[in-house]
Order: structure tokens, then sequence, then C-alpha cells
């Protein structure tokens, strides 16, 4: 069995899994080294069981706020080689979440904004139901008073 599963997987390296949660100082700098962090920076996630061994605990900041004019090795990602990458980085790209970025607008300025279009826009939805709206009518122009045109009761 474990044959087949070498067989699908060959391209998987045994170096990429996380190990079980570091308990010692000298299995925390082993861990460290490994995600090439300084052992001051290093901090796993708590080991609750369903935890993620000793992959770090990096801040929670988008893509986004990275300068964008470095020379990443992959710029596509801003990201460089063998550098971690956040657990969650599959929300945190640049196309998805902006985690850590600051709104461009404060809160009280958006709100105000939406209640003010939307009140607008309500508000004269309402109006118009109470103001009458009909094309204008007036008597049809014929060339001549008083001669019918194309009429079907008798002319007297």
């Amino acid at each position: 069995m474990k044959s087949i599963f070498m067989l699908f997987f060959i391209d998987w390296n045994k170096d990429w899994i996380a190990k079980p949660y570091p308990k010692t100082e000298q299995e925390r700098k082993i861990a460290a080294e490994k995600y090439n962090l300084h052992p001051d920076e290093y901090k796993a996630y708590p080991d609750d069981g369903l935890g993620y061994g000793d992959y770090p605990k990096l801040p929670f900041k988008g893509v986004a706020l990275r300068d964008p004019y470095y020379p990443y090795d992959h710029p596509e990602h801003r990201r460089n080689y063998d550098e971690p990458v956040h657990i969650d980085i599959n929300i945190l790209g640049e196309d998805r979440y902006d985690a850590g970025a600051s709104d461009r607008y404060s809160n009280k300025v958006m709100v105000t904004s939406f209640l003010l279009i939307f009140g607008t826009l309500f508000g004269a939805c309402y109006l118009s139901d109470y103001v009458p709206m009909f094309q204008p009518v007036a008597e049809k122009q014929y060339p001549w008073k008083g001669k019918t045109y194309y009429t079907f009761e008798k002319v007297n």
C-alpha cells in the first residue's frame, strides 16, 4: 500500500510536512531554523491537539501591504524564495482579503454617504407615488374646424 501511495505522490518532499509542536528549547531552535526565522521571532501555534505542529505563527497581514516595488523572487505573489507564508495565505492574497490595511475613508463618512445616497433614492421613490405623472393631453388638431374626419358615427 505504501508503494502505491508513493507512486502517486512521488514529488512530495518529506521535509515540507510540519513536525510536532516543539516542547524543548532545542526543538524550538531547530524549527525556527527550518522556517528561516530568528529564534526570538519564532512562535508556534498553541498545541490544542488540532494545531499546526511546529508551523510558525506569523502576523495576520495581507500581501497587499508589502512593498510593490521590492524585487521579489516571485513578484506576482510578493514573496521571496524560502520565505515562510502564513497558514491562511489562501485568504491573504493580493486579490483577496486585505488584512491590516486601513480604510480610505472613516466609518462615519462611509455610513453617512450610504444613508444620504439611499435616503435620496428611497425619498424619490416615495414621493413619486404621490405626485401624479401623466402625458399632457390636448384637443386633437385637424385642418378645418367642424368637418368630421374618419368617424364611424352618422354625419348629421
